[in-house]
């Protein structure tokens, strides 16, 4: 039988998260708050409440699993080692109705695996990416391409996307970019920016990735990354909202309403960003996509993972048919 032609690639790396519950610590962040540090008793025992182990995350395999759900074809360029936890992620993925097709097992290497320290309702992750040797695969043509969080080995598989974009330039490309990928700077992956359809990540990430530690003017921030090349930016910041421009136009969405206190906050910027795409991706505009966005990070936060709560397109739109008033983008 012929394999069906995917509308969504995503490719990153996957990820296994042990989530270790801790309430023996202490934060402290500077006067505005904007750099904050968690703090345990250094050379002691250091109890902890519990830990869930999360399969199959990582931005790229959390973005897969939001399009599936929403009800998008979709494949995951990606590499998982062979071991106990590669084939847990695969069949995770499967589960969720992920094309694993193009990943690839990894013989003699381990799958990623991250510790998350989780404190109150928020998390300080510990990660390591083991070096895989990336290879890119033929998928074809897809609607779009979907690239965030690559290991620090990763930038001459960089060059092999940019190549495989150039030669499919109907393809349109979202670029989420993980910590590896902002370390390499603007301009090593020059081409990457240039190429994006979609920019997407928070408001610190912004001030990092363009050297701008001390603007926190949101419109001067995104109109210094539109002239990097991305035609639509968009920046999140976290519980006060949400901003996108496509160059002309910018808008500010609110958050869609939490229906309890978040229980555990990660996932829900890959929530935000992978719904944003997909709802580009079903021919809708920027308001739109903005109005979709908040409501699968909602959900998100209610969980423990960046998984279980994503939702399908029934569940997402019940939310909006729900919503307030006043949850709607402002232009600004």
């Amino acid at each position: 039988m012929a394999q069906k032609q995917c509308e969504f690639v995503a490719i990153g790396d996957t990820v296994t998260d042990a989530f270790i519950r801790i309430k023996d610590a202490t934060v402290h962040c500077s006067v505005d708050k904007e750099k904050c540090e968690i703090c345990f008793r250094f050379a002691d025992k250091v109890p902890y409440e519990d830990v869930f182990i999360v399969p199959a995350v990582g931005n790229s395999a959390n973005a897969a699993v939001a399009a599936a759900r929403l009800g998008l074809n979709v494949g995951l360029v990606s590499n998982v080692g062979s071991d106990y936890f590669g084939k847990e992620c695969l069949d995770v993925l499967a589960a969720e109705k992920v094309g694993t097709e193009y990943i690839s097992v990894r013989r003699g290497y381990k799958t990623n695996y991250h510790y998350v320290l989780w404190y109150e309702d928020d998390r300080t992750i510990l990660i390591k990416h083991e070096e895989y040797p990336y290879a890119l695969p033929n998928f074809d043509s897809p609607k779009w391409v979907y690239l965030s969080s690559l290991g620090g080995n990763s930038i001459e598989f960089h060059t092999v996307v940019e190549n495989y974009l150039e030669s499919h330039s109907e393809i349109k490309l979202a670029f989420q970019p993980g910590t590896f990928q902002m370390k390499m700077g603007l301009g090593a992956l020059k081409n990457i920016y240039k190429r994006a359809e979609v920019f997407i990540c928070n408001k610190e990430e912004y001030q990092r990735i363009l050297k701008k530690p001390d603007e926190h003017d949101v419109k001067a921030l995104m109109a210094l990354m539109h002239e990097q090349g991305p035609k639509i930016a968009v920046l999140t910041d976290g519980p006060k909202g949400a901003y996108a421009s496509d160059g002309t136009s910018m808008y500010f969405m609110p958050p869609y309403p939490d229906p309890k206190p978040p229980f555990e906050r990660t996932g829900a910027g890959d929530a935000f960003s992978s719904t944003f795409v997909v709802a580009l991706d079903l021919d809708m505009g920027i308001e739109d996509a903005l109005r979709w966005a908040p409501i699968n990070s909602m959900s998100v936060v209610q969980y423990v993972g960046a998984r279980e709560g994503l939702l399908t397109r029934g569940k997402l739109e019940e939310y909006l048919a729900n919503a307030p008033e006043d949850y709607k983008p402002k232009k600004i």
